[in-house]
């Protein structure tokens, strides 16, 4: 089984997407299962989930995990193909975000559009890979930073961006007969803060209408192009649902 894995077929997405499939994912995703022994669990008639489950496997979301007897029936047990699921940008090719429709490295949506890039290419990477039974050279880095000011931002991204502007020039051989193109994004955004289970009551705090507004800053991306300067769920178909 796949840690994760990319869906690009939009039919796939959408069968994915199906509430009762996705939860049969999730239980499969622990480990191999009958349709009597999720039937129990999911509080569905055996032959329902048989139907979904086949759904499921039409469409490379589930696999044959072997087989065992009960009685005079021969159960098949299925494992779901990976332990969580992507969907990729091309499911929906048609709408699909496009970072070179515009660059603006303070907009949060052209960083969502590049991150939206990363997940089809790499997606589409890893198909084409795991079918020449090859290794994908790839490398990433995570990681916080918490600035004093907004102003201590501004000046790590600076230093960031010509950072790796200089590596992309010290490194960059277009010339290379050999050479293989790579893609560098680097981005930096606000940590999302966990949510709260109350609200707090601030009816007895003073107005702040009049206040300035000292909201964060858009998210901060550079992407350096190789001269150093910086670049720029489908709806189910209940078609073939069973009557419920």
């Amino acid at each position: 089984m796949l840690d994760v894995t990319v869906i690009e077929d939009p039919e796939a997405a959408a069968v994915s997407l199906d509430p009762i499939r996705a939860g049969l994912l999730a239980e499969l995703a622990a480990g191999p299962a009958s349709a009597a022994m999720l039937a129990g669990k999911v509080g569905l008639p055996r032959q329902k989930v048989n139907y979904h489950l086949k759904a499921l496997e039409r469409h490379g979301l589930v696999e044959l995990a072997g087989e065992r007897r009960k009685g005079n029936v021969t159960e098949r047990l299925m494992r779901a193909t990976a332990a969580s699921y992507v969907i990729s940008p091309l499911a929906l090719a048609a709408v699909q975000p496009d970072p070179d429709r515009f660059r603006d490295q303070l907009s949060a949506h052209w960083l969502l559009a590049l991150g939206a890039r990363l997940v089809r290419d790499v997606g589409s990477l890893i198909t084409g890979a795991a079918k020449a039974h090859k290794r994908l050279a790839t490398y990433a880095l995570d990681g916080e930073v918490t600035f004093a000011s907004a102003a201590d931002r501004a000046a790590f991204v600076q230093e960031l961006t010509a950072g790796v502007s200089a590596l992309i020039r010290k490194y960059d051989a277009p010339d290379a007969e050999a050479g293989r193109g790579h893609r560098i994004v680097v981005a930096v955004h606000p940590t999302v803060k966990p949510q709260t289970a109350e609200v707090p009551d601030r009816s007895d705090e003073p107005d702040q209408s009049d206040q300035s507004d000292e909201r964060d800053q858009p998210d901060q991306l550079a992407q350096p192009d190789r001269r150093g300067s910086s670049h720029r769920p489908e709806p189910t178909d209940q078609t073939d649902q069973p009557d419920q």
